[in-house]
């Protein structure tokens, strides 16, 4: 996963957006999907709450978090998806596919709700009660494209993850401090990239994930991947406007 905002190709103006609904949805059939984690490696587990978001071919677009057997936390910057495949590390089987029925954005942030159209029956993951301070060990997960140049691979079939921590907020350009979360880039070469957006950072609460952060962009403005940290959207911060809206 490297860093970038996962609308792949600047669809956000100055900020490089992860997601694969713009860079290379043309591609799509031969895997396509821009944004994937730079530096990570194949997952270690099944994570119950992992979403990609899909065209009706299929096609990975984007990331998301499901909170409720119902509802999907993501990027809205990646729009609406025609479907999602939770729980599986492989994008193109395995899990439960359900059709999205309503998508609900937030009215500044980078934040949207997906209510799918039938309960999924796997575990959603609990939304942390703060994001953490400067140093806070998380990890980030999904299909993202895994080579920096933008467009330059493909997403994998097998969901990615990569360890890395709560940054600064002065080393990631154009950031919110109060509802965003600067995500270092380990080594100066890892990180979220296209096809990664809306997809969750997570971290480790008495040996359980939870929910912390959502895949928005890039921290210096680069449409390649992970050569600087990436921005997140804070999810505990609007745990009110999540509860609002879709009663979790």
């Amino acid at each position: 996963m490297k860093a970038r905002s996962l609308v792949m190709g600047l669809a956000m103006a100055a900020a490089a957006v992860f997601s694969l609904s713009g860079v290379a949805a043309a591609a799509e059939p031969t895997g396509g999907v821009q944004p994937n984690i730079v530096g990570g490696g194949n997952a270690t587990q099944v994570y119950s709450f992992m979403v990609s978001q899909q065209s009706s071919g299929g096609g990975h677009q984007c990331g998301g978090s499901l909170i409720s057997s119902t509802w999907v936390v993501t990027a809205k910057h990646c729009g609406t998806p025609y479907q999602v495949r939770v729980g599986t590390t492989n994008r193109t089987s395995g899990g439960t596919v359900a059709r999205v029925a309503q998508r609900i954005a937030h009215p500044s942030a980078d934040l949207a709700l997906l209510r799918l159209s039938t309960a999924v029956s796997q575990a959603p993951v609990t939304i942390a009660d703060a994001s953490g301070a400067v140093g806070t060990a998380t990890r980030i997960i999904g299909w993202g494209q895994t080579c920096a140049p933008q467009g330059a691979c493909g997403a994998p079939i097998t969901l990615q993850e990569l360890n890395t921590s709560i940054v600064a907020d002065s080393r990631c350009l154009g950031i919110n401090g109060a509802s965003e979360i600067c995500t270092n880039n380990p080594g100066g070469n890892k990180g979220a990239c296209y096809g990664d957006s809306g997809g969750p950072q997570v971290k480790q609460v008495n040996g359980v994930w939870q929910l912390v952060g959502a895949t928005s962009r890039a921290g210096n403005n680069s449409s390649t991947c992970a050569t600087g940290p990436s921005i997140y959207v804070d999810v505990p911060y609007f745990r009110s406007w999540i509860r609002t809206n879709s009663g979790v």
